[in-house]
């Protein structure tokens, strides 16, 4: 399996099912921070229900679709990368995050995604990189912020999440910006 250095004591590596007990670790130590904007701890309940969630992720990335990266620091699971959507026929696939408070203020996730948006741009030739994100999540919009994505709209109460409408802003990054962007 490979890993990818986030920094001296950060790594990136793919998210698999053998990961279920860490994974549901994780997820009890950042549930309610993890939960407000995202749905993995609702879905990861007990290790049956995590090693599940991994699994149809795992059958998703086998036919090129859903990916999941974990973030480790010291060898503990905090937080990890996926692109939520990926459709390579199309060019168009989305990243997204998620971390528990421990590791939070690092800036882990930018260079998570940086390097999922480097992969999808360089490795498998995407058009379009999009970050869709709960208007009241100010920590992951600075995210699309510092990755120089663009805000291009907000869809108004789009999205039902522990029985609340929230609003979902909408931030992308097209090839040629992100090459542009980059150093030689």
């Amino acid at each position: 399996m490979f890993a990818i250095d986030l920094a001296e004591d950060a790594q990136l590596k793919p998210l698999e099912v053998w990961h279920a007990e860490e994974f549901l670790a994780h997820m009890d130590r950042g549930r309610e921070f993890i939960g407000r904007f995202v749905g993995f701890p609702d879905r990861a309940t007990d290790l049956d229900s995590a090693r599940e969630l991994l699994r149809t992720n795992a059958e998703k990335a086998a036919n090129d679709g859903t990916r999941f990266f974990g973030i480790w620091v010291e060898g503990t699971l905090v937080g990890g990368v996926l692109y939520p959507a990926f459709d390579a026929a199309s060019g168009n696939c989305e990243v997204g995050c998620w971390l528990e408070p421990s590791a939070a203020g690092r800036g882990l996730v930018t260079a998570a995604c940086r390097v999922l948006i480097d992969w999808a741009f360089n490795g498998r030739g995407m058009h379009r990189v999009e970050w869709h994100v709960a208007t009241g999540n100010k920590k992951s919009i600075a995210v699309a912020e510092r990755l120089g994505l663009t805000r291009e709209g907000v869809m108004r109460e789009n999205h039902l999440h522990r029985g609340v409408r929230q609003s979902t802003e909408i931030w992308a990054v097209l090839a040629h910006e992100w090459s542009a962007a980059r150093p030689a």
